[in-house]
């Protein structure tokens, strides 16, 4: 077609999306906004949208996810485990939907149980962050007692991130109670160099100084505890204790 003063111009089409990317484009679109209202700590509002995405689509793993994280929330621990769970078996690829129930039956008591869902985290083709997997698997093992696939994957996750604070603090744990004290301190103080204190580290920290006999440096980790957790219960230097 040419226009009046013979430039070729081209012709008008209407391209529309197909019912079903307007389908996952607002799904995605809800989930986004979920996770905003759940990062605001608007849990009604986020589960409003998460329920109105699990409309379109049923079979999503994220979508579940959410939901699993807004009952965690709201302390309704089985029912998360429920969705985390439903979430690992709707996407079985998908490593971080296998990372989050491991995390969630080892927190719940159940860290043998735990360890088969981070193998197959790991084990997931394109799983971005295996290393979070390694290092909860070994902090579980550890928590069941299996001493050696504890060190295993403890080790093996700070070979590809030194700074896993959660293989730090398992792996202070684990030298704590083979009362390797030096050990013990140098993971210990890598931990604290890696991120955010918690009240349990600080208490860990505080025993293995006692155990070194330096009681000032235990004083001061104890005096940590009260100053940044006021509501930490059992603050005092001495028996067992886990990152």
């Amino acid at each position: 077609m040419e226009s009046l003063s013979g430039q070729q111009v081209a012709p008008e089409y209407s391209v529309k999306d197909s019912p079903e990317v307007k389908r996952r484009q607002s799904v995605q679109t809800m989930l986004a906004r979920a996770t905003q209202r759940l990062h605001a700590g608007e849990l009604d509002p986020a589960e409003k949208d998460v329920r109105s995405a699990l409309k379109l689509d049923p079979g999503s793993a994220d979508a579940t996810t959410l939901l699993a994280v807004i009952e965690d929330r709201r302390g309704r621990a089985q029912e998360a485990g429920q969705l985390y769970r439903r979430a690992a078996e709707l996407a079985p690829g998908q490593g971080a939907a296998q990372n989050n129930y491991g995390a969630w039956l080892c927190a719940n008591g159940a860290a043998a149980e735990s360890l088969v869902w981070f193998d197959r985290a790991v084990q997931a083709p394109g799983y971005a962050t295996p290393v979070l997997a390694m290092a909860n698997a070994g902090s579980c093992a550890l928590t069941s007692g299996q001493t050696e696939r504890a060190e295993r994957d403890l080790r093996l996750a700070l070979s590809r991130d030194p700074s896993n604070t959660t293989a730090l603090g398992a792996m202070a744990e684990l030298e704590f109670d083979r009362q390797h004290y030096l050990p013990a301190r140098a993971f210990i103080e890598r931990r604290l160099a890696s991120g955010p204190a918690t009240a349990a580290v600080l208490k860990l920290a505080s025993q293995i100084e006692d155990r070194l006999g330096d009681k000032a440096a235990a004083s001061r980790y104890v005096q940590r505890i009260r100053a940044e957790f006021p509501d930490a219960q059992d603050v005092n230097s001495g028996g067992n204790a886990g990152p």
